[in-house]
């Protein structure tokens, strides 16, 4: 039994740190999903997986441990909650962009504030004006204020 979870834990985990290296975004969500399900069964496997053992501490003999399950039961009602959130926030962007690529949202909000002439913060703009004599290729270096 205890393979039979380690194995559907690598699997799950696996498939969902996979989902989250790609662009898609909702990909990225079912991948936060399987790694969430994933870490739940690593849980759920720490609390002792006996078929002869139920989780009540007021029944005589072994019992398993019912604290990883309380914390699963939790675990899973936050999980969906994050994950209601975040696909709505995911077919929102897709309406808003008409695009489900994570690194065009980047590309397509900083064209739009480029064009409509606006930023976030005024008084500190992300892109400010490089002066003529600086170049804009060489590397920012940290003034040396502290200890070597």
């Amino acid at each position: 039994m205890e393979v039979l979870y380690a194995g559907l834990t690598a699997f799950l985990v696996g498939t969902g740190v996979y989902l989250l290296l790609s662009r898609a975004i909702l990909r990225v969500v079912l991948g936060l999903a399987f790694v969430s399900y994933g870490v739940n069964l690593a849980i759920l496997a720490t609390g002792g997986l006996r078929l002869d053992a139920p989780p009540l501490l007021s029944v005589e003999g072994p019992y398993v441990d019912p604290l990883p399950q309380a914390l699963i039961l939790t675990a899973i009602v936050i999980g969906f909650g994050t994950t209601a959130l975040l696909l709505t926030l995911a077919v929102r962007t897709h309406h808003a962009t008409g695009k489900d690529d994570v690194a065009a949202f980047e590309d397509e909000l900083q064209r739009d504030a480029v064009d409509e002439g606006q930023v976030a913060d005024p008084e500190h703009p992300t892109n400010p004006e490089l002066p003529a004599d600086v170049d804009a290729d060489a590397p920012i270096l940290a003034p040396s204020g502290g200890r070597s």
